[in-house]
């Protein structure tokens, strides 16, 4: 097994090409021994995509099933019992190897609330829903599946690029991820149709409700108030299908693994009101056309090509755990497919470096983090894994 295997990385720059943002590859310092390890070599879950904690200091974890389930249970490797602690299956569409229970998030003060928010995949229309539910007042480990508040819904034209991720910035606002709408290449031109939330990163206030809405528009969105026809929940826009996004922890960049389409896979730290490209860009090139005018689109912070055999890229975090001080600070992600892991050192501006750290054998569809900011991946062979220094 690949993943067992020890690799001592000294000087080891990632076999696929890969750029930053000046376009150059840049040969990354050692990093030291890394391998992973299962986090919790009792429990097995259902195409796991999302690992979270409630930040109520109950050193609990949470992982989403694609099919509509979330299990908790104490964060410890010696854990031999999970709990259903929300099953909606019945609510959930995962028909599609991109649809179904997609992303969680937890109220900032979920503690004092019990409020938790999911994204999931439903039929009829076909459509990506943003719910609300709260804990069971009698047993924490049990949510109310009768408490769902819906705070927003949209039409998926087709059956993959939903996006998934939803998360809490550190202004307390709700981040949502959207995927472009689906097929190949973007056939609407959502990524660019700020008139569609379809493409974006959204932003709402769910502390308060605006009219009919059970959310409000934050006033400083960039296209709040606005007479074009925008939509107001855009926070950024131009993205094909942003998968999994983070917030740095220490400084509150919004960093974004964004999936391509034929040939590059990107990373985006995202600014407020930013265009990113899609589908007009494809990473830093022209997507199906020879010249492309790039005037007012940001470029991504790297790329990477897929000729090593990468070709889906899983957004990570930028690392502060306690337990591996050599990636401090780095931005760790990987491949869905190849199950490659890398570190990204965008620390000293205008050289940011990228390092391979272990070949996985097993698809990575996300990362999360516990409330010590210990980092954990999600494997599509039923596991939770995490990295170790040997």
């Amino acid at each position: 097994m690949k993943n067992n295997v020890i690799l001592f990385l000294l000087l080891i720059f990632s076999s696929n090409t890969a750029c930053s943002q000046n376009g150059q590859e840049n040969v990354p310092a050692p990093i030291g021994e890394i391998s992973v390890e299962e986090a919790f070599p009792n429990l097995r879950f259902t195409r796991p995509v999302d690992f979270q904690h409630a930040g109520d200091n109950s050193n609990r974890v949470f992982v989403v099933e694609q099919r509509g389930v979330i299990s908790v249970f104490q964060n410890n490797a010696d854990a031999i019992e999970k709990k259903e602690f929300l099953k909606i299956e019945n609510l959930v569409d995962d028909s599609g190897n991109e649809e179904g229970l997609l992303g969680l998030a937890f109220h900032p003060d979920y503690i004092n609330n019990g409020f938790f928010y999911v994204n999931y995949t439903a039929t009829s229309p076909n459509r990506t829903v943003i719910s609300r539910f709260s804990v069971s007042p009698s047993d924490p480990n049990q949510a109310d599946p009768s408490s769902e508040l819906i705070l927003l819904e949209f039409d998926q034209p087709f059956s993959n690029h939903n996006g998934g991720q939803i998360s809490f910035g550190p202004d307390g606002y709700l981040y949502i991820a959207v995927g472009d709408g689906g097929s190949g290449g973007d056939p609407r031109g959502n990524g660019q149709n700020r008139r569609s939330l379809l493409g974006s990163i959204l932003r709402i206030d769910i502390d308060r409700k605006e009219g009919s809405k059970n959310y409000a528009i934050p006033d400083d969105n960039p296209f709040a108030n606005n007479n074009e026809g925008f939509k107001e929940e855009i926070y950024a826009y131009g993205l094909r299908n942003p998968w999994r996004f983070s917030f740095d922890s220490e400084n509150g960049q919004l960093w974004v693994g964004d999936v391509g389409q034929n040939k590059y896979e990107e990373i985006d730290i995202i600014k407020k009101g930013g265009n990113y490209g899609w589908n007009t860009m494809e990473g830093f090139h022209c997507f199906n056309s020879s010249s492309c005018d790039q005037e007012g689109m940001e470029l991504p912070l790297w790329e990477y090509d897929r000729s090593q055999g990468d070709i889906s890229i899983t957004g990570g975090f930028v690392y502060h755990g306690p337990s591996l001080s050599q990636l401090e600070g780095l931005y760790i992600y990987a491949d869905y497919v190849s199950g490659r892991i890398w570190s990204l050192d965008n620390n000293d501006s205008g050289n940011t470096v990228n390092t391979e750290l272990i070949d996985t054998d097993f698809p990575i569809s996300a990362f999360g983090v516990d409330q010590n900011q210990e980092l954990f991946i999600c494997g599509f062979d039923d596991k939770i894994y995490k990295l170790k220094q040997e």
